[in-house]
This record gives structure tokens, C-alpha cells and sequence, in this order.
């Protein structure tokens, strides 16, 4: 039999969770320096969501090799040339507290005791519910650009991409690149946020003028864009979606409901914008702030990228959302942090090294603030979410039953999970969590007041003999006869 935690535990100076453009910047500049790395994460191959890579069985042409083919290359090649160990296709189910991280991977457990541990686990995508949006058809704007980078398929033949950002047009773009159809463009931002986040875009020229170039590909392609509206309603009628749009102000807000119009496709890929991964940090039990311009929820760092948690530090889009540019500069930061406070860097060198690399994310972060600036939260675009809306796709539970456990009594995210079952199912919160926390937060009065689920292991679910082992009757204890 093999029990619970059994595991050898091995010791290293280093851990990094997540192997995109932040984590590989980390263990790269930290095993230069000579500590013990390891790096892992749950995909194949290094890249993230943004330089996410197809399968190994299969290679895109050079016409279908993009600019972030190309740099998602590059990353891999650094690990692949590097002394650190990289562990792919293996989920981090639990770290103690303690720095014991516990991963199950295509051999089965593994744990790896660190002395530092490097957080870089990225963001999440932001979907506020509205009614039609689990039918099927109805897709994340993430999920759109898995299909798009990682398998080159369309995400239909004809498609409605809605929502906010520059993901937004990054999509859009993709599809037509790709040889599909995009029937319209559903943004919730108006020209005229366009134009104020204009100044901020300009400290990143080069990819101003990628997004302008993105942009010019759709006006060209004749694709009608609709500023300043949101997806309130989509129904599927002879395997086509027709979706009913709304002008909303900039709170989010309906402006009118009784003049939606109808736009109609096969896909719609839609996303509200993207917040921090914080299930590890909540796990840590790490301090937290709410922090709209940086995405929601995000740890408390220093300027080291240092957690409240000793040994803990935070990089990337974990950090606040500010791109995948910002990242890596905030990933060589604190790789090198981690590596100074481990001793093996000197403070004299350590100076020396920031200094350039602090220039490069101010100007960075002024790119990405602009960014986030266009996926802000719109807390009044909860209207759409009606009664008989599903609001925790994993649980069914509708918002109506949400405003009965809040008029009922709940004031916070764990009383109202606790009551619902909401962020109980397999996504553990990662998809419905940020539209019930705006649902409570309207009804206590802040985010703040709303809180946060608590974090709790396993942070993915994984099966339970991979973790416990084979387990039969014959090793079930029998306890000795009570004393008469």
C-alpha cells in the first residue's frame, strides 16, 4: 500500500509555480546564479496562456507561426539550455506552509521541499453570466485563443467575439488571420475609452502599432463593431446563436433595455477582462488587498516582490494584471530577490542588476495599465445575471438562490458557499468566483466587506487514489478491544 504523503520529499532552494513569460524569468536568472531550481507547471510545455504552444505531434507551417510562436520558442529554449529542473504536465495540488509543494504528475506524487518558493500562476478570465450563457456555442475569450494558438482551429464558422480589452481585438484578429469569420465585435468599452487610454498605449510603440495593424485587419474585413454595448441575452435557434446587445454605460449599467438589437453567429467567445490568481496566496494564507486598477484581489508585495509569507514571493500577472512584457521583468526581480535573501546573490550585485531591470517595467507597466484600465470591472453589468440565470455552472446554482442566502443572511464569500454550494465543483470558484463576490459586494457595500473564499487543498482536483494510493480492505486498521 502506498499511503498518504510517502512521497520522498526533496530539497531544493527554489521553487517556481508556473512556466510562463514571470516563472521562467525567475528560475532562469535564479539558476544562473547557481541555486537549485525547479519549475513546474500543469501544461505540456513552457509559454503560459500568451505563448501557450501546439502539441508535439504536430508543428504550424511557417505561415501560421506568429509573434508570440515565436517568443513562446524562445522560453522553451531557455529551460531547455538551462541547469534548473523543469516539471511539466504535473498539478500542484497542495503547498504547506511550510514550503512543501505537492504535485501529482504522469509518475504519480511528487513534493519538493523549497527554502524560497516563486508564485507565478498568472490570471484568470472574468465572465459575468448572462442568461444563454452555458448553452452550447457560448465560450471564454481565453478558450478561443487555447483553440486558436495551441490546435489552430476556429472557434466556429462564424463567430461573435464580445467583451473588453485587448483581448478582444487579439481574438477577433486571430480568426481572420486563421481564414474564419468574425459577423461582429461586442465591446464594452466606448471610443472614447479607447482614445483616453491612448496616451498610456504610446509607451509601448511597438505594440501600439501591432494592436493598430490588428485593428486595420478588421475594419478592412468589414466587421461591424459595437462600442459601449453588452451581451444581455443569447439563444440558440436552428444551431444559431442570436444575441441580444445593449448600450450600457461606463458603470455597466443598461442604458436601454427595450432597444437591444439581434446579432447572430455560430460561436459566441466572450470575456469580461482578467484578475489575479490567488488560490495559492489564499492558500498561505497570505495579506491581501482589493485593488480595482490591478485587476481585483491581489497579494500584498513589497518592492522586492516579497509576500507578506517569509519565503514566499509573488511575480507576473499574480502580482496585478500588467501583461506578459511587465512579467518578465517582475520575474527576473524577484528571482533574483529570492536568490539575495538565499545568500546566493550578493546585495552589491543585486543593486547593480535592478536597476535597468526597474526602468523596463516602469515602462512596461505604463503599457499595461492602459490595458487594464480597458478590462476593468464593470460592477453594474451584474444586471444581466437574472433570476433564473446559473451563476456556479459546476453546482447549478441559480442567482436567485445567491440573493435568498444574502437576504437570509450571508455577509461573506464563505458563508454564502457555505449556504449555496457555490465554488464548490471542479473549477473550485475559478469561474463563478468573481461574479458572486460583485453580487454579495452590492448587497454588504464593498469587496472588502465581501471577502474571499478561503483557500483550501487540493487547489485542483486530482484524483484521490493518485494521492492515497492503492488501497484495499486488508489495510483498513483494526482497533484493539476496548478494556472491560
Amino acid at each position: 500500500m502506498t499511503k498518504i504523503f510517502t512521497n520522498d520529499v526533496k530539497k531544493v532552494d527554489l521553487v517556481v509555480l508556473g512556466a510562463g513569460p514571470a516563472g521562467v524569468a525567475a528560475a532562469n536568472v535564479a539558476s544562473k546564479e547557481g541555486a537549485e531550481v525547479v519549475i513546474i507547471d500543469e501544461n505540456s510545455s513552457a509559454g503560459g496562456q500568451i505563448y501557450r504552444a501546439p502539441p508535439n505531434e504536430f508543428q504550424p507551417q511557417n505561415s501560421f507561426k506568429s509573434d508570440e510562436f515565436r517568443e513562446g520558442e524562445k522560453q522553451r529554449n531557455i529551460l531547455e539550455n538551462s541547469n534548473l529542473t523543469a516539471l511539466f504536465k504535473h498539478r500542484v495540488w497542495s503547498v504547506s506552509s511550510d514550503l512543501v509543494v505537492s504535485t501529482v504528475g504522469p509518475n504519480g506524487l511528487s513534493s519538493w521541499h523549497a527554502r524560497s518558493l516563486i508564485i507565478a500562476n498568472g490570471a484568470l478570465e472574468r465572465i459575468i453570466p448572462f442568461p444563454g450563457w452555458t448553452i452550447p456555442g457560448v465560450i471564454g475569450l481565453a478558450a478561443s485563443t487555447i483553440l486558436l494558438k495551441s490546435q489552430y482551429v476556429l472557434p466556429g464558422q462564424s463567430t461573435v467575439v464580445a467583451g473588453c480589452g485587448p483581448l478582444l481585438i487579439a481574438v477577433a484578429n486571430g480568426i481572420i488571420k486563421s481564414g474564419g469569420k468574425v459577423s461582429a465585435i461586442i465591446d464594452l468599452n466606448s471610443k472614447s475609452d479607447w482614445i483616453k487610454a491612448f496616451p498610456r498605449l504610446l509607451s509601448r510603440p511597438d505594440q501600439l502599432f501591432k494592436g493598430m495593424s490588428w485593428f486595420a485587419n478588421i475594419m478592412k474585413a468589414g466587421i461591424k463593431l459595437y462600442g459601449g454595448h453588452a451581451v444581455t441575452n443569447t439563444k440558440q435557434v436552428d444551431n444559431v446563436l442570436r444575441i441580444s446587445i445593449a448600450p450600457i454605460n461606463s458603470a455597466g449599467s443598461i442604458l436601454d433595455s427595450k432597444n437591444q438589437k439581434i446579432v447572430e453567429g455560430d460561436c459566441l467567445a466572450i470575456g469580461h477582462g482578467l484578475f489575479p490568481s490567488t488560490e495559492i496566496t489564499r492558500l498561505l494564507k497570505a495579506k491581501h488587498i482589493y485593488d480595482p486598477l490591478k485587476g481585483g484581489w491581489v497579494p500584498l508585495i513589497d518592492d522586492d516582490f516579497r509576500s507578506s509569507i517569509p519565503g514566499v514571493y509573488i511575480a507576473g500577472d499574480a502580482t496585478g494584471i500588467s501583461g506578459a512584457f511587465s512579467a518578465v521583468q517582475k520575474g527576473r526581480i524577484a528571482g533574483m530577490a529570492a536568490v539575495r535573501d538565499l545568500n546566493v546573490m550578493s546585495s552589491q550585485k543585486y543593486k547593480a542588476k535592478i536597476k535597468s531591470e526597474l526602468i523596463i517595467l516602469k515602462k512596461n507597466e505604463n503599457f499595461g495599465k492602459a490595458a487594464v484600465r480597458l478590462m476593468k470591472f464593470r460592477p453594474e453589468l451584474i444586471q444581466t445575471i437574472t433570476s433564473e440565470t446559473i451563476v456556479c455552472r459546476c453546482e447549478d446554482v441559480f442567482r436567485s438562490e445567491i440573493d435568498e442566502a444574502i437576504e437570509s443572511g450571508a455577509r461573506d464569500l464563505n458563508q454564502l458557499k457555505a449556504w449555496t454550494r457555490c465554488g464548490m465543483g471542479p473549477c473550485q470558484g475559478r469561474t463563478c468566483s468573481e461574479a458572486i463576490e460583485a453580487i454579495l459586494a452590492s448587497k454588504v457595500g464593498s469587496r472588502e466587506l465581501a471577502g474571499q473564499w478561503t483557500g483550501r487543498t487540493p487547489l485542483r482536483p486530482v484524483p484521490i487514489e493518485q494521492i492515497i494510493g492503492k488501497y484495499t480492505y486488508e489495510d483498513i486498521p483494526i482497533p484493539e478491544n476496548a478494556p472491560l
